[in-house]
């Protein structure tokens, strides 16, 4: 177990691991997200959280996070050809949708990111 701790608003705390990323998806609400987000930098619009319901929807079926051709796929899919590709997804997540993104959806680190 780590000794990272995400505090949250009302005094909550969530376990993390050192590069920011819960370590049980399960403990993940909007408010982490929320928080991860402002410590970035990061102000979340329905954008950004409608990609955030895309790789939590992607990991609840296939208990791993969306590679980013899935991902642009699913994107172009739901929220309209315009948005369904990867320069779109890296303007609203500038260091990576891959990382940033999945850290903000409380999934697990990418495995390209160990």
């Amino acid at each position: 177990m780590s000794g990272y701790q995400l505090d949250l608003p009302g005094g909550q705390s969530v376990a993390i691991d050192e590069k920011g990323y819960l370590l049980d998806w399960r403990d993940w609400s909007p408010e982490v997200a929320e928080v991860m987000a402002t410590a970035d930098g990061v102000t979340l619009d329905d954008e950004h959280w409608a990609i955030l319901e895309i790789f939590r929807g992607y990991f609840e079926r296939y208990e791993i996070e969306p590679p980013m051709r899935a991902l642009v796929r699913q994107a172009g899919e739901v929220l309209g050809d315009d948005k369904g590709s990867s320069r779109y997804l890296y303007q609203l997540f500038r260091d990576g949708p891959g990382t940033q993104a999945c850290r903000y959806a409380g999934l697990p680190r990418p495995v390209s990111c160990v």
